[in-house]
């Protein structure tokens, strides 16, 4: 009887625990299975990251064709352009005939034509303006008509924007505005391009300027 107690003694204690070998190999499986977790977890988050960004990107693309082009195509005439923007009589508000400075919107693209961007005057003033003192936006020239200026940004961060015209203003009919994307390391372009439906070449005397009112 003895014996047989210290056999099965023997027996219950040579299963006690896990042998060192055991350990070390449930510790690497482990750390296995916890860096592929964080892997895929890092991977998933990347991608939704990217995924993000690039929805938020084409939203902006998609925001700035449909603002521009219904912009331009709206508007009475394009009245002056310059390296860095251009200037587009919006609506005639009081029908009087003549620009005033609160019918202006500027689509600027900037010094380093890094941005998309729309510049207005929302102070009312029925001054009317000739199309030859509607000058850049970086000469103030509007100061003179309005101390208050709003910024709408399109495209904050673009590169190479470019604006094409068929003819000089104010004889613009038809234009297209050009730049790119970078996303993830590649680059995209993109264009905007609209036609005036309503331009109102008609209060244009033979000079270019807008006569006192409409003759018709």
């Amino acid at each position: 009887m003895n014996r047989k107690s210290n056999t099965v003694a023997v027996s219950m204690g040579s299963h006690k625990g896990l042998t060192l070998v055991e350990l070390l190999v449930a510790l690497v499986v482990t750390s296995i299975v916890l860096t592929a977790v964080a892997t895929l977890a890092f991977a998933v988050s990347s991608a939704n990251d990217a995924s993000d960004d690039t929805s938020e990107r084409q939203a902006q693309v998609r925001y700035a064709a449909l603002r521009v082009s219904e912009l331009v195509r709206n508007c009475k005439l394009i009245c002056s352009s310059s390296s860095d923007d251009f200037a587009v009589w919006r609506a005639d508000d009081n029908d009087d005939g003549k620009v005033n400075i609160n019918e202006l919107v500027y689509i600027e693209r900037g010094s380093g034509s890094n941005r998309l961007r729309l510049c207005q005057f929302p102070l009312i003033n029925d001054s009317p303006i000739s199309l030859a003192t509607i000058g850049t936006l970086s000469t103030n020239w509007w100061q003179a008509y309005s101390g208050d200026i709003t910024y709408t940004n399109l495209i904050p961060q673009c590169s190479n924007v470019q604006f094409y015209f068929d003819v000089v203003p104010p004889d613009t009919e038809a234009v297209a505005i050009s730049y790119e994307i970078q996303q993830r390391g590649v680059s995209s372009d993109y264009q905007i391009s609209s036609v005036l439906r309503g331009r109102a070449g008609h209060l244009l005397d033979a000079g270019g300027e807008i006569v006192a009112g409409d003759d018709d």
